[in-house]
């Protein structure tokens, strides 16, 4: 069994340390193989805030994958946007910004989706889309097949569909027939799962998987923090499960209250 922890919308400075401690708590319980930040670690990309978040991931002691968010690239200084708009996130979590993950069950793509002439909205390129889908072509039977973006590229109700990423519908749709099982996402802090036939992609299958947000007061239309858990049966390679877990204030810890069990393509 392959276990990933998916976290996103950490935003440090805005952390709430009973939730910190609860993550901490549920990162132990469960011991997964692979820690995912989707984006949007601070709250205003200072470098204090970034120093942070880069404690409590080293503290967590997993091996991780990051990506920086709309709220990781500098906004105070115009000047330093422009010309070096990721320095706080490179200083913390290293050059990367497209980091990939590949181990016997688990193909982890990240697919950097901020800009930085852009304030929140995110996009995705065709080559960064060919990119990634080469690579998943290139992925073995075994292994649970993952992107993860910040923006998302599937919402619940009309009232969030400004915030799709730009280039979403032909992204998913070269990804799903590409043989991705699972896009990973955040952004808007609320959390949902859904598999989705995208258009173009010939009957290809695909689950949006989107996080709340894991440690922030910032949380949005009554949904609490949350972060979700993904297991792969790598013994049948044909399944995987996508657990969504509460942070409950009156008990002081994280709670799965959902899962979902989907059928992977394989051929």
């Amino acid at each position: 069994m392959t276990t990933l922890l998916h976290i996103s919308d950490t935003h440090f400075g805005t952390e709430q340390p009973p939730v910190v401690e609860a993550l901490a708590a549920l990162a132990a319980q469960l011991s997964p193989d692979l820690l995912v930040l989707s984006g949007d670690i601070t709250q205003r990309a200072r470098l204090a805030q970034f120093a942070a978040a880069r404690r409590f991931v080293d503290r967590l002691a997993l091996p991780f994958v990051s990506i920086p968010g709309n709220h990781d690239l500098t906004v105070l200084n115009p000047l330093a946007r422009l010309l070096a708009p990721y320095i706080g996130y490179r200083r913390a979590f290293g050059d990367e910004l497209e980091p990939v993950h590949e181990s016997a069950g688990l193909l982890v793509q990240c697919v950097k989706t901020t800009r930085w002439w852009r304030h929140i909205e995110g996009e995705v390129s065709a080559a960064q889309v060919e990119r990634v889908a080469a690579r998943l072509r290139g992925a073995r039977a075994e292994q649970l097949r993952v992107v993860v973006v910040h923006q998302p590229v599937h919402v619940e109700g009309e009232a969030e569909a400004r915030h799709l990423l730009r280039g979403c519908d032909a992204a998913l749709a070269h990804w799903a027939e590409a043989g991705a099982d699972v896009v990973l996402g955040g952004h808007i802090h609320l959390p949902h799962v859904v598999e989705l036939t995208p258009a173009g992609a010939h009957g290809a299958r695909i689950v949006v998987a989107q996080a709340g947000t894991a440690l922030s007061s910032r949380v949005r239309r009554g949904a609490p923090n949350s972060v979700n858990v993904i297991r792969h049966d790598t013994a049948s390679a044909v399944r995987c499960a996508i657990e969504r877990w509460d942070f409950i204030g009156e008990r002081g810890e994280f709670q799965r209250i959902d899962s979902r069990t989907f059928g992977l393509q394989r051929h």
